[in-house]
């Protein structure tokens, strides 16, 4: 067996989210490790609108065929709430997604959807921060998402967030994980009853492809759940990467 073969990483079903830019460089990295032997996969699906997205104008041409690869048009939450609500969480184990760095915070929208049917009387939201949190770059949106990013330089879609940024030049000594963790533990000090935090981490697994487990978000309705059967509840959720992420605070009355 080859050095290759004996470190793949396997997975059963792996979505990317897009079949743009960033989703056609994704499916180009899975292909090209595939044909090193680096990942085994089951299925790959990747989910577009658009029916003439660039994956899937590659695909006719047979630039992926080391993948088991479809290409499905959807809308991204709608395809993902029906994925994610309809099997077991048990047939979830080894699937994973590709986030696009552009799309929505779809995994809180997902627990709020999940949110809202558990509790038809309640109330669901998504609440802004009280106060920010401490990052070099961050935005509050309308609808009460945060973005944040510890980087204030651009970062290239295939950046693996290593221990040494290729940026600075120097060691990455930050996480959002873990900042996220102390901000709520900083909120709760501070007299807030907030919960969490929920992180969906998505990181570096195979040729520049960064992904999040599935487990993770079944997890996290989990979480829900047992949380809003408590009573009111307010949980931080965050999307995230070592350097970048979208978050939000699930708020249920």
């Amino acid at each position: 067996m080859s050095t290759a073969a004996r470190s793949a990483v396997s997975f059963g079903h792996v979505v990317v989210i897009g079949g743009g830019c960033y989703g056609s460089w994704y499916t180009q990295q899975l292909t090209r490790a595939a044909e090193h032997g680096a990942l085994l996969v089951d299925r790959v699906t990747v989910i577009d609108r658009d029916a003439g997205c660039q994956v899937a104008q590659r695909h006719a041409e047979g630039a992926y065929a080391a993948l088991p690869l479809v290409v499905v048009t959807a809308e991204w939450d709608a395809w993902l709430a029906d994925w994610l609500d309809h099997s077991e969480p048990a047939e979830r184990a080894g699937d994973a997604i590709v986030p696009s760095p552009l799309m929505p915070h779809l995994l809180l929208d997902w627990l709020i959807r999940g949110a809202q049917r558990r509790w038809p009387a309640r109330s669901v939201t998504v609440e802004p921060l009280r106060v920010p949190p401490a990052m070099p770059w961050q935005r509050a949106a309308p609808d009460g998402r945060h973005y944040v990013s510890f980087a204030e330089w651009m970062c290239p879609v295939n950046c693996i967030e290593p221990a040494r940024c290729p940026a600075t030049r120097g060691a990455r000594d930050w996480s959002m994980p873990p900042a996220l963790t102390a901000y709520v533990e900083a909120e709760r000090a501070a007299g807030q009853a907030l919960g969490g935090p929920i992180i969906f981490h998505c990181s570096h697994r195979v040729w520049g492809v960064g992904m999040i487990d599935v487990d993770a978000v079944v997890q996290a309705d989990r979480v829900v759940a047992e949380a809003g059967h408590q009573g009111e509840m307010r949980l931080l959720v965050g999307t995230v990467s070592h350097c970048h992420g979208a978050l939000g605070v699930l708020h249920v009355r």
